[in-house]
């Protein structure tokens, strides 16, 4: 069933466990990452970028595919469909009038006090139908030629105003983790998370979770993260399998055979991710 991320984040946050987000492309891959995830019987987000939901068609497309799988596979889990990075109020009222339940104001890239702004401005409109706002403070990172740049991780003070001046439901301090693969030594700020978990009322969500070992993704969850979003990794997974799938079948050309020759490596990487959970007690 479609629902918002309310219930299933707060009941993430009080269990000290976690909520994964899984973008998805295009049919085939919202298909394989909702059968898994309700094979396992565990809630799921489906992010959808401004980029991938114009490739596939536009907000009411993604809407109507996400809605019609879970009718016609028998989806029993909850499934949240989520704007991921909404760059302004437009975007996000897009989204939200076809008919997304969640949608991500990232107003990050705007000083603090008109993120405010911009972001509340969002949550106003979004609760009136029910949709639930995550937004971002401080500004998670990059990777271009494998160095690491432009983090700005989120200051506590501010974190705190944020939360309590837009009433999101859920929210992302920049913590020092990156879009990407990550490449090198990771330097997540745990004491900013466990600091804000405790004094704070809503759940924490660390964007850039590619490329992270499971005992960090563990100590995250530990330290009070509610969602994980995972995008680079699944890709790369899915890449690999394709070419592999290409080299040894060179006269392959229907396109549905070469796109979900990666089906078996996406989802073995996400049930490795979804069983994290149960070893994180």
């Amino acid at each position: 069933m479609l629902v918002n991320s309310k219930k299933m984040l707060l009941d993430a946050r009080n269990n000290y466990q976690v909520i994964y987000h899984f973008n998805i492309n295009n049919l085939e891959w919202a298909k394989i990452i909702l059968e898994k995830c309700n094979s396992m019987h565990t809630p799921v987000i489906l992010g959808a970028s401004l980029g991938a939901i114009k490739y596939m068609g536009g907000f009411r497309v993604v809407t109507g595919l996400v809605k019609n799988l879970i009718e016609d596979l028998g989806i029993s889990i909850p499934v949240c469909l989520h704007l991921d990075h909404g760059d302004s109020f437009e975007s996000c009222k897009k989204a939200i009038d076809a008919g997304f339940t969640s949608v991500m104001i990232d107003a990050s890239k705007l000083d603090f006090e008109n993120n405010i702004k911009e972001t509340k401005k969002v949550v106003d409109y979004a609760h009136k139908s029910n949709v639930t706002v995550e937004a971002e403070l401080g500004h998670v990172g990059g990777i271009e030629d494998n160095v690491i740049s432009n983090i700005l991780v989120a200051n506590y003070d501010e974190c705190v105003r944020f939360i309590n001046e837009t009433g999101v439901d859920s929210f992302t301090p920049a913590i020092g983790t990156v879009h990407g693969i990550y490449k090198g030594e990771v330097n997540i700020q745990y004491d900013l998370i466990k600091k804000l978990r405790d004094n704070t009322n809503v759940p924490l969500v660390m964007h850039g979770g590619s490329g992270l070992s499971h005992d960090i993704l563990r100590k995250a969850i530990k330290s009070g993260i509610s969602k994980i979003n995972v995008n680079s990794d699944i890709q790369y997974v899915w890449m690999e399998a394709v070419k592999k799938f290409i080299l040894e079948n060179p006269t392959v050309y229907d396109p549905r055979k070469i796109i979900y020759s990666g089906r078996d490596a996406m989802e073995k990487f996400i049930e490795d991710k979804i069983n994290i959970l149960h070893d994180n007690k």
